[in-house]
């Protein structure tokens, strides 16, 4: 009886958690207690694709351009090509 009593007092009764998709904001609040590690991942994860809508006209309002594309090739030059003297290794 006693050792039933002092198990009792040690161990504290379990709380279920709650399941998200019944009470979604109760399931954050528990989440954000007892597992803050993956609650705020979650939340920084979600802020990714809300950047991607937000940022770039933000970005354009604080008057930042985006650059101009990297070239794929080398200009070709106008004109005949000249080609240089006195470099040849005939001598």
């Amino acid at each position: 009886m006693v050792k039933g009593l002092l198990l009792h007092h040690l161990i504290p009764p379990k709380m279920s958690t709650p399941r998200f998709w019944s009470t979604p904001l109760r399931y954050l609040r528990w989440a954000s207690h007892e597992r803050p590690a993956i609650f705020y991942s979650i939340v920084v994860g979600s802020m990714g694709p809300v950047a991607l809508v937000t940022l770039p006209p933000i970005r354009r309002y604080f008057g930042d351009v985006d650059p101009e594309p990297i070239p794929m090739s080398y200009p070709i030059p106008k004109g005949p090509r000249v080609i240089p003297q006195g470099f040849d290794d005939d001598e």
